[in-house]
């Protein structure tokens, strides 16, 4: 087998994947996007266990993979999974001098995200996780 794709350009694969979460949140740089992915991945984490979050982790790209388990404090329970309004607050939380998270930042992430992944195997985890987990990476109708 060669070497995959994901392992050859990691920096390539996730530029390209912010990029993409830049332009679907509407924002004018990567560096505004940056909090807002940060925070929608870290959201999402601290509502799974631990085995929970590294089935997700196991379906992301490399370096999103590395982002989403970056500074995780595992000896904390898992918070209710709530709803868009406590996933944004969160979202928000990272960094808020530095954070230009649009009303829509879960739904733009999760767009961009599954662009970058493989569609089955995300599905496949989504569905071993609790269902909102589900309704949290629901990806904005193609247009």
């Amino acid at each position: 087998m060669t070497l995959p794709f994901e392992y050859q350009n990691p920096t390539l694969q996730f530029e390209r994947f912010m990029v993409d979460a830049r332009d679907c949140a509407g924002l004018p740089t990567t560096n505004m996007a940056w909090n807002m992915v940060v925070g929608v991945l870290h959201a999402f984490r601290k509502r799974l266990t631990v085995p929970q979050a590294l089935a997700f982790a196991a379906v992301l790209p490399p370096v999103t993979r590395a982002l989403f388990i970056e500074d995780w404090p595992i000896d904390q329970a898992p918070e209710p999974f709530g709803g868009p309004a406590e996933w944004l607050a969160d979202v928000r939380a990272v960094r808020t001098e530095h954070n230009f998270s649009p009303a829509d930042a879960v739904v733009s992430v999760a767009t961009a995200l599954r662009r970058h992944v493989d569609p089955a195997a995300f599905e496949q985890v989504l569905a071993q996780l609790p269902a909102e987990a589900s309704r949290y990476w629901q990806a904005r109708p193609a247009q």
